[in-house]
């Protein structure tokens, strides 16, 4: 490759906020090359090989795939060689007292909650009332991302039509969801609590006690807003993409570190693995710890990205467990995903809380037919991560491991009856699957507090040099650092 070629746009990583925005730029016309490390796509979102089986990086469920939203219109417009399987519960809840499935069918799962005994039914209805307003006002940001910053004339007069959505959220801006428990009477109902923990430590990465509350009422809607299971799991999703980006005329450059990033006239120059390219613009896919290295320059010297990168390690990182199992006798074929809760009055950290993605039969490639693997994820602490000599990190991921494995055998037996191969991972590991700095997951916990909403666009460190991924706005999930990838582009076209 000539270092004197020139591209529009060099994109630094292929996580799902990268591939998004090489994909809408390229489909803008621009030059553009997506360079990664790894020799496949999705970052977080990827689907790695391993001693011949397939295993999703993370554990988790993806939304954004009914037909009007990001990824179903990608995938129709586009021709994408991609399946999405709509699972029915789409994730099933237990604990040691309990299972509650989440149906599809979002009246049918409120109903089942109303129906739990002592559930105070009309309390969590007016809880759901709430929450289908701020949903159905943030939702639609995400389904239609020309709503989203940075805004033209047109975008503004559509937020006007709109103004009537936006009332109900303003009393909660800077609140968590649990002062919204407390204002409905609902903080003593425990299996509300439970589901509520749970569905925030995944999607705003804290306690529903600390979650910025329209964050964490829009999270409410995760499961019905287009969310499945990709067949073959998330990395044909990333794989389609990075194929797209070719077709239509960009340069995808897997195994490609990128060692620097310089700035020179006119631009940037992107010092990789495979040679020198130079742009107008360069797009960072990684965390901020992640750019200044790039730079070489200390995050003392950029204060918004030292600010960023030390909330974003006040946050998770990732202890796994990839399992290889023979499937139940009475499994159906059907992909499942599972949230565990050993202690519900403990914190949903540390192996105490798990979520389980198991595929399915018609996942081909991932394992033989009578077979599944099984990707098991739980949080863990950075904070405590860091406090601790590397000898005694190793001794405190392995008792983290060890409890997952106690709420595996307690809380999802039929599933390690037939436990063919275990694969423990540490966040060091997790960092070597998906290149992510410390092994860190799920971007910026988003406790309640207005500093949530101090930077809601595109995020331009220096001129012609932005990052994406989940701790710019609008973050924490794969759709939303997709979005937050084509409002980038959006960004950066303004400007060509």
């Amino acid at each position: 490759m000539m270092a004197s070629t020139w591209y529009d746009a060099v994109v630094v990583g292929a996580g799902f906020g990268g591939l998004a925005t090489a994909l809408e730029l390229s489909r803008q016309g621009a030059r553009v090359a997506l360079c990664e490390s790894l020799n496949y796509p999705g970052g977080c979102a990827s689907t790695f090989q391993r001693g011949g089986y397939a295993f999703e990086a993370g554990a988790t469920l993806f939304s954004g795939f009914e037909p009007h939203q990001l990824f179903g219109r990608w995938i129709r417009e586009l021709s994408l060689p991609v399946t999405v399987d709509w699972l029915d519960p789409v994730v099933e809840l237990r604990t040691p007292t309990s299972r509650l499935a989440v149906h599809r069918d979002r009246a049918r799962f409120i109903d089942s909650l109303c129906a739990l005994p002592g559930a105070p039914a009309p309390a969590v209805r007016r809880l759901f009332a709430l929450q289908s307003q701020v949903a159905g006002a943030l939702w639609p940001l995400f389904d239609d991302p020309t709503l989203l910053p940075p805004l033209n004339v047109k975008a503004l007069l559509r937020h006007a039509g709109r103004a009537l959505h936006y009332p109900p959220l303003l009393r909660w801006l800077g609140r968590p969801l649990g002062a919204v428990l407390e204002h409905l009477g609902l903080t003593g109902f425990a299996p509300l609590r439970t589901y509520l923990d749970a569905l925030c430590q995944i999607t705003v990465q804290c306690s529903a006690a600390e979650a910025e509350a329209p964050f964490a009422l829009a999270a409410m809607d995760y499961y019905w807003r287009g969310t499945g299971h990709v067949r073959g799991g998330i990395g044909q999703l990333a794989k389609a993409l990075t194929g797209a980006v070719e077709a239509h005329g960009g340069t995808v450059l897997l195994a490609n570190r990128v060692k620097a990033v310089t700035a020179i006239p006119g631009g940037w120059r992107v010092e990789a693995r495979r040679g020198e390219l130079q742009a107008r613009h360069v797009v960072t896919n990684v965390l901020p710890r992640g750019l200044s290295r790039l730079l070489g320059a200390s995050l003392e010297s950029m204060p918004r990205m030292d600010t960023l990168s030390r909330s974003v390690e006040s946050g998770w990182g990732a202890a796994m467990r990839y399992l290889v199992v023979r499937t139940p006798g009475d499994a159906d074929g059907s992909a499942h995903h599972l949230e565990l809760v050993d202690d519900v009055s403990a914190p949903f950290i540390e192996g105490n809380h798990l979520f389980m993605s198991i595929s399915g039969e018609a996942d081909a490639g991932r394992a033989p037919p009578g077979h599944r693997t099984v990707t098991v994820s739980t949080h863990v602490p950075l904070t405590t991560l860091a406090s601790l000599p590397e000898a005694e990190q190793r001794a405190y991921v392995e008792r983290v491991q060890a409890r997952m494995d106690q709420g595996l055998r307690k809380l999802a037996p039929e599933w390690l009856e037939g436990l063919v191969q275990a694969l423990p991972a540490s966040p060091r590991t997790y960092q070597r699957f998906t290149q992510r700095d410390g092994g860190a997951v799920g971007g910026v916990p988003r406790r309640a507090g207005l500093a949530n909403y101090r930077h809601l666009g595109p995020l331009q460190v220096r001129e012609g040099l932005w990052l994406v991924g989940d701790s710019v706005f609008p973050g924490q999930s794969t759709l939303a650092t997709a979005v937050g990838g084509v409002r980038t582009a959006a960004s950066i076209s303004a400007r060509r």
